[in-house]
């Protein structure tokens, strides 16, 4: 990523993406979470590193489960799939995972999907 990185996200404890985001928020890429509000709650571990070292993180709680799995890089890369951001998704969960480049409706509607659920969640600091 060069300019921006959103992410929705129903897990999030996976370290090499929390490292991963952070160190692309660092050299100056726009970086956004939107995550579960109450699937966070059972493991914010890595959800605090990175809220607490600057990287915008905000809560979803207006769904019962905020079941979302996608990542938008730089207005032309979509990442899908019922891949949580896990370690458990990476090393053992039989999961998929989409990656699409130039399809601007497609993103489009991602975008519009991600700024949604961005409006009405709330921001969060860390722990």
């Amino acid at each position: 990523a060069k300019n921006t990185i959103e992410l929705e996200g129903y897990a999030f404890t996976s370290k090499a993406i929390g490292n991963a985001l952070l160190s692309a928020h660092q050299r100056g890429v726009n970086v956004k979470l939107v995550l579960d509000a109450s699937k966070s709650n059972e493991d914010r571990r890595e959800v605090d590193y990175v809220a607490r070292r600057g990287v915008p993180v905000y809560l979803d709680a207006r769904h019962a489960i905020f079941h979302n799995k996608v990542v938008l890089i730089d207005d032309r890369t979509l990442i899908t799939g019922s891949f949580n951001f896990t370690r458990a998704a990476e090393e053992e969960n039989a999961e998929n995972i989409v990656i699409l480049h130039d399809q601007p409706k497609l993103q489009s509607a991602y975008e519009d999907n991600f700024r949604e659920h961005l409006s009405h969640s709330e921001r969060y600091e860390g722990r």
